[in-house]
């Protein structure tokens, strides 16, 4: 099992009753019928057909989305989601807010990771069952609200810690301090792309 700090992934959340249908038009994925509670990877593209960016995406109510993207490209996201929202889609009830910084995010990832976080984690099932990949709960760890999301990177059985960033360091070491018992080893960006590529991830 490992631990990753993903913090500088950018988060926007986006809000509203038009919230889906904004999502459709912005992204190549499908959103309409994604249940709350359920995660999809999202494909944005420029209007030349190029890949502007691509992150997961999570439905946390009908009307709210926390969308995730690569960490360089926060900024650029949200830039051209408010320009398309206020010059192409101005009908639309849609409103776009960078919490970024609001959040710190720690992959825990590797076949040990529920073992790990599970006696830390309170108000969410964490069974394969109530919680399968491609899913997003909320409730707590080590006391502190968390949105919390089952994907993986590498393939591996993995979870992303979403909670507010004034408790990012207290997480993080609650979580190492209980790694230990299982060997767990901080990691990378470098780490993350080779365990990828053995994983035989394109």
């Amino acid at each position: 099992v490992g631990i990753f700090d993903a913090s500088t992934l950018g988060k926007i959340e986006v809000v509203g009753p038009d919230a889906a249908k904004f999502l459709n038009r912005i992204y190549t994925s499908a959103w309409a019928k994604l249940a709350p509670g359920k995660c999809r990877y999202g494909l944005m593209l420029k209007e030349d057909g190029y890949i502007l960016d691509d992150g997961v995406v999570a439905r946390l109510a009908p009307d709210r989305f926390h969308v995730s993207t690569t960490t360089g490209g926060a900024a650029r996201v949200l830039a051209h989601m408010e320009d398309y929202l206020q010059t192409e889609w101005p009908d639309l009830e849609v409103f776009l807010t960078s919490i970024t910084e609001q959040y710190a995010v720690i992959a825990v990832q590797g076949p040990m990771a529920r073992e790990v976080i599970a006696p830390l984690v309170a108000d969410i099932d964490l069974s394969n069952q109530a919680f399968p990949h491609m899913s997003l709960r909320t409730g707590f760890i080590c006391g502190v609200p968390t949105r919390l999301f089952r994907v993986s990177f590498t393939g591996e059985l993995g979870y992303e810690i979403n909670v507010p960033a004034d408790h990012g360091e207290a997480v993080w070491e609650a979580l190492f301090e209980r790694g230990q018992a299982f060997g767990m080893a901080p990691y990378g960006t470098e780490t993350m792309h080779v365990l990828r590529a053995e994983k035989g991830y394109p």
